[in-house]
């Protein structure tokens, strides 16, 4: 089993701070974690940028696949950050991280104030329509986030939220975690990061659409090798019907890939991997709202405007 010295200092801040008053809690969870995403930062060669929903977990999937076939590494346990270099010194240290969300905010602030801590890394951005993210980020929330995240989110919304309670559209709207959010988290990395040649944006829509050819063009960003038979062998791999059944016998290591409620599809952490599945679950109204807001208020490098969730592979 691969051992992450990193992960084991996530979950010894969490163990040692259980039993504190919540206040106190979150206050040093926030900075110990806070310290830790730094810590993070400085020692990693690649940092993943990503919201949940995004897809990352199934890229990283793909990416543990490609390193293990080309490295003889185990690919039953997905990267997060030093599980690469411990099996082969030659592999890279990730850091991944949604960037802006509580005590990961601080990788923002580095960027917003020019701090040589972004010197000398790579940086890939992983977008998605918010349309799509904010319909599965609803479920995510609600069903399955750890209850210390929600925590440590709730503690800074001047908005609050009871995730009990809470129906879909009222999440949608809401101004910190709904889709004026998700388009401002978009419009922030949008604005750092796409004219800095040490970044990448890339789009669920492509990966999902045109898989083999933007996996091959991380791969080539992130300077690795990868043959064409060993990307075919990662979509493969990363395919949905074969992540399902990977989840389904409990194939990875990570807890976060764990199936909790075999019955219980909106708690399986493959669901649809759909684009514009969101235009199936809001009513007309609801529609015309989101992608007004995503045409008039979303940065048009990630070519969503005017699209209405709608692509296609020839594009």
């Amino acid at each position: 089993m691969v051992i992450s010295i990193d992960r084991a200092l996530h979950w010894t801040i969490l163990i040692a701070t259980a039993w504190l008053p919540r206040k106190m809690r979150v206050r040093l969870r926030y900075r110990w974690l806070k310290r830790l995403q730094v810590r993070l930062l400085e020692r990693a060669d690649l940092v993943m940028i990503r919201h949940p929903k995004t897809g990352g977990t199934w890229l990283r999937a793909m990416l543990t696949h490609l390193y293990a076939h080309h490295y003889g590494i185990s690919e039953r346990r997905v990267f997060k950050s030093d599980e690469l270099q411990r099996q082969d010194r030659r592999l890279p240290r990730w850091a991944i991280t949604n960037g802006m969300a509580s005590w990961e905010k601080v990788v923002a602030e580095c960027f917003a104030e020019g701090s040589p801590l972004i010197a000398g890394r790579k940086f890939l951005f992983v977008a998605r329509h918010p349309g799509d993210i904010v319909v599965s980020w609803y479920i995510q929330y609600t069903r399955r986030t750890k209850a210390f995240k929600r925590e440590l989110l709730e503690a800074e919304l001047t908005v609050p939220i009871d995730r009990d309670t809470v129906d879909r559209w009222e999440f949608i709207q809401h101004p910190e975690l709904g889709l004026p959010w998700l388009i401002r988290y978009h419009n922030f990395w949008a604005e750092q990061l796409k004219d800095r040649p040490d970044a990448l944006i890339v789009r669920y829509e492509d990966l999902r659409l045109e898989t083999e050819t933007t996996l091959a063009r991380i791969g080539e960003f992130i300077g690795e090798s990868f043959t064409t038979e060993q990307i075919r062998a990662a979509v493969a791999f990363g395919s949905v019907d074969n992540m399902r059944k990977l989840e389904e016998s409990n194939y990875f290591q990570n807890n976060s890939l764990k199936l909790r409620h075999p019955t219980d599809q909106n708690m399986r952490k493959v669901r649809r991997a759909q684009v514009g599945g969101y235009r199936q679950d809001l009513s007309p109204e609801q529609l015309a709202w989101v992608d007004e807001q995503v045409d008039s208020q979303l940065d048009p490098v990630f070519g969503y405007a005017g699209r209405d969730g709608q692509f296609s592979p020839a594009e």
